[in-house]
């Protein structure tokens, strides 16, 4: 079985940073895939950044320039840098991954961490 533990969530002022990371624990997989999604009550969750095995990238437009994404692949962890956080980045975010079990391959996904940017 395998499991996406998230840390790094929390309060944060406007114009400061906080760094998420999502670390894959198990045994027998590969991970493919990875990303940062976030979800507002009452919206749908949604993809703020990607990065493939081969590292890849691609963001939201609105963070672009703001957000890095950057993964690990001895630690099987991913990482979400995020610099001049606005109000509007509050949410809970979750992290995603597509992880080949033998042979199947399937989505997992981390228990959320909140981020809060105050005004």
């Amino acid at each position: 079985q395998v499991q996406l533990v998230e840390s790094g969530g929390g309060l944060v002022q406007a114009g400061g940073s906080l760094r998420l990371s999502c670390a894959a624990s198990g045994s027998s997989f590969t991970i493919n895939n990875m990303g940062w999604y976030r979800q507002v009550p009452g919206n749908q969750r949604e993809l703020v950044a990607g990065i493939t095995s081969g590292g890849s990238t691609n963001y939201l437009d609105s963070v672009k320039g703001r957000f890095t994404i950057s993964r690990d692949n001895a630690k099987n962890t991913v990482y979400l840098q995020m610099n001049s956080l606005k109000p509007e980045d509050t949410a809970v975010y979750y992290c995603n991954a597509v992880i080949r079990v033998r042979a199947m391959f399937g989505t997992y996904w981390g228990q959320g961490t909140q981020v809060t940017v105050s005004s």
